[in-house]
């Protein structure tokens, strides 16, 4: 009995080496596997690269100059990894549009199956295409912000610089000074940026600039920067220059306000006639023909209403929003 009951145990441990030589390494890859994908769920960006980025290189070319709008933005995203996650986010979009506008028609609205169906394919690739249209649009928004932001500040800036350049500060040290600035603005960033290359990487302070013009989404920045290395590279006053440049902003940015003051007072009148006015007039006239039973089918009054009430009045609002922005100033 006592060797039959060894037997057993011998037997029972060359079954478990066994077992676990075939399925360690299944198993280990597996947990390899399901960490991979809780660090790439915190990074979408990656995961998407991850998923199709070796799949797009032919699809590259036609998005070269969102590469430049990238640099331009100040964000840090390689052009591969951007275009990876905007397709795959745009698949993503169409893929749920696919499905949920179909089934929204049929159980709700009742519509015919092949209705529903081609309304889920023509609005499966408009989701698509607005969804990629906005990550297209995106770097360029952000350079602009970018380019309004350093603008606003560049008569303060350049005042600043003429300060230290007037007490006699290195060009280096003058950059390192605004980089050490404790409020949020853009002109820190990029010397921050300037800084970096000049102490990380080992450029020479005029290398670092030409990098910092060459990148710059506002030609009155590249302006600045150039007349910047030529004066140093000249020997000529830089503190001179630098304030002569800060009067010549300030002027520039009084013009400015000037203008955006009087593009201020049209866009009121355009919000109230189109988005008080217009609105109130078409609801009391909607309204009265839904009460008078007017209109069939697609030109119902009650759709017509509950259309511009709650399509056309948000995304009016929205878009103003968002052309307010684009012409205001930062600061």
């Amino acid at each position: 009995m006592v060797k039959k009951d060894k037997n057993i145990e011998r037997v029972g441990t060359r079954r478990k080496k066994v077992t676990n030589s075939l399925f360690s390494p299944i198993l280990a890859q597996f947990h390899a596997w399901t960490k991979e994908c809780r660090l790439n769920t915190k990074k979408p960006q990656t995961f998407a690269y991850r998923i199709i980025g070796k799949r797009i290189a032919r699809l590259l070319p036609p998005f070269s100059d969102m590469d430049v709008n990238l640099q331009r933005s100040g964000m840090k995203t390689n052009l591969k990894v951007y275009v990876s996650f905007a397709i795959f986010v745009s698949l993503f979009v169409s893929v749920a549009v696919l499905i949920l506008v179909p089934t929204i028609l049929i159980t709700i609205f009742r519509f015919p199956l092949l209705s529903s169906l081609l309304f889920g394919v023509g609005g499966s690739f408009f989701a698509g295409g607005i969804t990629m249209t906005l990550f297209y649009a995106y770097p360029i928004y952000r350079a602009d912000n970018l380019k309004r932001s350093l603008e606003d500040s560049l008569p303060f800036m350049t005042g600043y610089m003429a300060i230290l350049a007037g007490a006699g500060v290195p060009s280096h040290r003058i950059f390192r000074s605004l980089a050490e600035l404790n409020s949020p603005l853009a002109v820190s960033h990029e010397a921050k940026n300037v800084v970096r290359d000049v102490e990380l990487f080992g450029l020479d302070i005029l290398s670092a600039l030409e990098s910092a013009s060459d990148r710059t989404p506002s030609p009155r920045v590249k302006e600045l920067l150039e007349g910047f290395i030529a004066t140093v590279r000249s020997g000529g006053g830089l503190a001179k220059y630098l304030r002569d440049q800060s009067r010549q902003y300030m002027r520039l940015k009084q013009i400015a306000l000037s203008r955006f003051s009087d593009t201020l007072a049209i866009l009121a009148e355009f919000y109230v006639t189109m988005l008080v006015a217009g609105p109130l007039i078409l609801i009391v006239m909607l309204a009265a023909m839904a009460m008078l039973g007017g209109g069939t089918g697609s030109l119902d009054p009650r759709l017509l209403l509950c259309l511009l009430t709650y399509l056309g009045i948000p995304i009016g609002s929205v878009m103003f929003l968002i052309i307010l922005d684009a012409l205001s100033p930062r600061r």
